[in-house]
C-alpha cells in the first residue's frame, strides 16, 4: 500500500467531512421551491415575493421581510439571475439563511440553506470504507463520436430531466471490463452517477464518482475509494439524477462513502432510501 496515497485519501476524506458539515453545506438545505408552483410569488416560510420574469427572477421585499441582497437591506425590487458560486456567496440572505436562486432547463427555483437545519444538528458523520489500494483502477476514457449527448433521466424528486454525457470510462474488475457513462465538468474532470451490487444494501442507493481529467492518451485513474454520497443523501430537497442505463455495475464495490452514520440521515430515514 502506498503511504502517500493513503495519506492523500485521508486528507481528502477530512476535507469532505468539513465540507458536508459546514454551515451552508448540503445538510443545511431545507427546501427547493420551484416558482411555477407559486404563481403569486409567495413561498411558504420564505419572505418576499419571487416572480419568474423569463430570463431572471424579480424579488420584491419590504423592510419587515428582513431580506438583504449583496449585504444591503432590500426594500423594493431587484432582478436576480442564477447564483453560480458557493452558497455562502449567494446574493440573498435573511436571518442567517441563504436564499439561492437556481435555474434548471428554463425553470426557476429558490433553495433555502439554513445552518440551523435539523439534518445538520443530528449529523454524526459518514460510514466510510477504509482506504483500499485495490480499488484504485487504471481506466480508459472513450469520448462519444458525436460529442456530448443528452438523455432523459429520472431525478430524486420524481421528475425527469436531461443529463448531458460525453463518453464512457472503461476499467477492469477481477479481469472483467466494466464501463460507466460520464459527463465532463468545466475543469476537464469527469463525473459519473453509478450504482453497484451494494447499492441500497450496505451503501446508499447510488453514488457519484469524480475522476480527474484524463491524460492526452485517454488514460484515467478510477479511484472508487473516493466514491461520494450524492447531495440527496444529505437532504431530501436535492434533485440528484439517478444512474443512467448501463451505470449499474453487476459487481459489488465495497469502497468509498457508504451512507450517513446512524442518526444522521435526512428526516431520520433509512440510509438506503
Amino acid at each position: 500500500m502506498s503511504t502517500d496515497s493513503q495519506h492523500d485519501w485521508k486528507h481528502w476524506h477530512e476535507q469532505r467531512i468539513e465540507t458536508v458539515s459546514s454551515p451552508y453545506g448540503p445538510l443545511s438545505l431545507t427546501g427547493t421551491h420551484w416558482l411555477h408552483d407559486y404563481p403569486d410569488g409567495r413561498i411558504p416560510d420564505v419572505p418576499g415575493q419571487w416572480m419568474d420574469d423569463g430570463d431572471a427572477v424579480v424579488l420584491t421585499a419590504a423592510a419587515e421581510d428582513r431580506i438583504s441582497v449583496d449585504g444591503q437591506p432590500l426594500t423594493g425590487e431587484v432582478r436576480l439571475t442564477a447564483d453560480t458560486g458557493p452558497i455562502p456567496a449567494s446574493r440573498v440572505e435573511t436571518d442567517g439563511r441563504r436564499l439561492f436562486v437556481m435555474s434548471r432547463e428554463g425553470l426557476w427555483a429558490v433553495r433555502v440553506f439554513d445552518p440551523e437545519s435539523p439534518a445538520r444538528r443530528v449529523f454524526t458523520g459518514l460510514e466510510v470504507t477504509p482506504y483500499d489500494p485495490n480499488w484504485v483502477l487504471p481506466g480508459r476514457f472513450r469520448p462519444y463520436d458525436e460529442g456530448r449527448t443528452t438523455i432523459q433521466i429520472e431525478n430524486a424528486d420524481g421528475r425527469v430531466r436531461g443529463l448531458g454525457l460525453a463518453g464512457e470510462i472503461a476499467f477492469d474488475i477481477d479481469g472483467e471490463e466494466h464501463t460507466l457513462q460520464v459527463a465532463i465538468e468545466d475543469d476537464g474532470s469527469l463525473w459519473a452517477v453509478f450504482a453497484d451490487a451494494t447499492s441500497g444494501v450496505s451503501t446508499y442507493r447510488f453514488r457519484f464518482l469524480r475522476p480527474a481529467e484524463p491524460a492526452a492518451d485517454g488514460t484515467v485513474t478510477v479511484d472508487f475509494n473516493r466514491a461520494l454520497l450524492p447531495p440527496c443523501a444529505f437532504a431530501d430537497h436535492f434533485i440528484c439524477p439517478f444512474p443512467p442505463p448501463g451505470n449499474t455495475l453487476s459487481v459489488p464495490v465495497p469502497a468509498g462513502e457508504r451512507r450517513l452514520s446512524p442518526g444522521g440521515t435526512p428526516g431520520g430515514a433509512s440510509a438506503g432510501r
